[in-house]
């Protein structure tokens, strides 16, 4: 009796793709047989995927199809909701009868996202500030925070998987933060009298026996740079979103310092230690505090000797409390597990970035923030991660990383050469062997869209003023009838703009801070003659097809601002390093950013639009030519008039 061979990849795709109600791209077809073949062949893929390409099941399928497990990391929760929710329970339907099994798969996250029983049954040990009820109103709740408590009571009983984003409406942060716990400061399901009905761990078992495990790329950073395994051992990842890697990854191997958070490292430990122990951590965080209110903002090339002296301190006596932490039983202290781990991870947290602080590396950064409600604080962030990644990401793994921006400047190298890897098709023993592929998009860019920049402009100084730029932006968001998403380099900049196109139009004209993004978002999709205007995070997250979005304007180049520590440090090391700092760094940042903002406007095969970039620069300085390629090849003009014809024109035909 012979073998039945395996299923055809086109077979198992077309009934993927039939399932979930879509349509099958060339571009699906050509991604998923490159991701066939890097998991065949343990090797690594670079994949760019237009929006419309189908990419979720351009990876989905093949990986599905190889039987191995696969870890998927997606950078936005939107994303993780659409693969668990929607395209994975029907992609496995489709697939069982073809693959004769049934591939299970999983959600996993970060410990805190998941609702804690022992916090929510026991309480929060208390750093000494109000409790959430009203001694003389125990039956009711006195503020927000006792009513959102109630809720998530209710809510405990009825969830299913205790994942945050269950939660609807959601609550503050302050407001979960009394239900869920740090993996430091959780007590062990063997110590906790809820280890066995506990969220986190009921999803970690999931996840052990999933073909699929769908996560975050913070958890995958964590799991990757902690050395402590999080995520279930797997032969193939796939990082979605993969333009976000290195922002997420360099994130979580930022530490932070601050009065705050060293204060209440002192409060958890006093009760729990020796006289002696207490009194040298409050003293070493009094001298901290100290330093600390007078410290500047900027990068600090070098400590400053009071401060180095008294991080030292605070690391010294940090680590006499830690090992204290275990001599001392304070007998007034309830739940004393609970409360001595909420202790000690504070002050190991506190411990270890000021260790870090006390013997920094060449390559860590070190700088200063002031914030007006937390005052200032110290962070130390690794000057690149691309070293992190190599080691950590690559070997004893097939990984794939798309996204609808991996091409910086008509090539893959940049992205590359950031995650670690060296150039394509360098050979060596010790060199992680990958191929980039561009699969295209289903969409007419030339057809469809047009990019047009405003080379008339006087070019963007530092003042926010810019007066012809927003009488152009006054006239383009007529000429469009409203329908216009504007993103903006600074909060600045968008409330200087908003304010006034107010005043001169008769659009409504929403702003991001104004509402929830989801609100903004929503109302702004609806109403074709809204405008709705934002910085960072509307350059990559907003998605309204149709007629209502035609027009998206960025008021200048995002380049990083030139003092962002982080980002000078890096243009610098590059420089001393022989390399061109500005286009690595400045450009290669500037062009993902203007690569995901014009990505906003095509986003359905029928879209029709314009891209106006109000920065001169964009036509007439010699990186124009790389950040113009980074971006959807729309038709080029530097014509005001041809623009608002066109303009004037899709806005008539919307009408129809």
């Amino acid at each position: 009796m012979t073998d039945t061979p395996p299923p055809a990849l086109t077979d198992l795709l077309h009934a993927a793709v039939t399932a979930v109600g879509g349509v099958e791209r060339t571009g699906q077809v050509t991604m998923a047989e490159a991701v066939a073949a890097a998991v065949d062949d343990k090797s690594h893929l670079l994949v760019q995927a237009g929006t419309g390409t189908g990419k979720s099941l351009g990876y989905l399928v093949p990986a599905l199809a190889h039987g191995e497990r696969v870890v998927v990391a997606t950078a936005t929760l939107a994303l993780q909701r659409q693969l668990v929710e929607r395209d994975l329970p029907r992609t496995v339907t489709a697939l069982q009868p073809l693959l004769r099994r049934e591939p299970q798969f999983a959600m996993l996250k970060g410990r805190s996202n998941y609702l804690c029983l022992h916090r929510l049954h026991e309480g929060v040990p208390q750093d000494d500030e109000e409790g959430l009820f009203d001694p003389f109103e125990a039956a009711a709740p006195s503020s927000k925070l006792g009513q959102d408590l109630l809720r998530m009571r209710d809510w405990a009983d009825e969830t299913e998987t205790g994942d945050r984003d269950g939660l609807t409406p959601g609550v503050s942060d302050r407001a979960w933060g009394q239900v869920s716990v740090s993996s430091r400061e959780c007590l062990g399901a063997t110590k906790c009298a809820y280890g066995a009905e506990c969220f986190a761990e009921a999803a970690r078992e999931r996840a052990k026996l999933a073909d699929v495990v769908v996560t975050n790329h913070a958890l995958l950073a964590i799991d990757a740079i902690e050395g402590t395994p999080v995520l279930p051992s797997h032969e193939v990842l796939i990082i979605d979103e993969g333009h976000e890697l290195v922002s997420r990854v360099t994130g979580v191997a930022t530490g932070e310092l601050s009065a705050g958070s060293v204060n209440r490292a002192v409060k958890r430990a006093a009760r729990l230690v020796n006289e002696k122990a207490a009194d040298a951590l409050l003293s070493a965080a009094e001298g901290f505090e100290r330093v600390m209110e007078l410290a500047l903002p900027g990068r600090l090339e070098e400590i400053p000797e009071d401060l180095l002296y008294v991080l030292a301190a605070l690391r010294d006596a940090c680590r006499q409390v830690i090992t204290a932490l275990g001599d001392t039983r304070d007998k007034s202290v309830q739940d004393e597990d609970a409360v001595r781990k909420q202790a000690l991870a504070a002050v190991e947290h506190v411990h270890e970035v000021s260790e870090r602080l006390v013997s920094v590396s060449e390559y860590d950064v070190v700088w200063c923030e002031r914030h007006d409600r937390f005052g200032a604080s110290l962070r130390v962030a690794p000057l690149n991660v691309s070293g992190l990644l190599r080691e950590k990401l690559f070997p004893e793994r097939s990984v794939v990383l798309t996204s609808a921006t991996l091409k910086l400047g008509g090539d893959f190298n940049g992205v590359a050469a950031s995650l670690g890897l060296s150039p394509e098709g360098t050979e060596g023993d010790d060199v992680a062997s990958w191929k980039g592929i561009d699969v295209g998009s289903p969409f007419d860019y030339r057809k469809q869209g047009i990019l047009y920049v405003a080379r008339h402009l006087s070019p963007p100084g530092r003042d926010a003023g810019r007066e012809d730029m927003l009488d152009e932006l006054a006239e383009l968001i007529e000429a469009a009838g409203g329908r216009t998403l504007g993103l903006f380099s600074s909060m600045r900049g968008a409330q200087t703009a908003a304010e006034a196109m107010r005043d001169r139009l008769d659009h409504p004209v929403l702003l991001q801070g104004e509402e929830t993004l989801g609100e903004l978002i929503r109302a702004f999709s609806q109403d074709a003659r809204t405008c709705l205007f934002g910085t960072l995070s509307l350059w990559q997250g907003v998605d309204v097809p149709g007629v209502n979005c035609q027009l998206v304007v960025m008021d200048r180049i995002p380049f990083p601002r030139p003092d962002d520590p982080l980002m000078s440090a890096r243009q610098k090391s590059v420089e001393e390093h022989g390399g061109n700092g500005f286009m690595a760094v400045a450009a290669t940042h500037a062009a993902l950013l203007m690569a995901q903002g014009a990505g906003r406007l095509i986003r359905a095969s029928g879209d029709r639009g314009v891209v106006a970039v109000l920065d001169p620069r964009l036509a007439t300085a010699r990186y124009g030519g790389f950040l113009r390629s980074s971006m959807p090849d729309l038709w080029y003009t530097t014509d005001r008039n041809q623009v608002r014809r066109s303009l004037a024109a899709i806005d008539a035909a919307a009408q129809v």
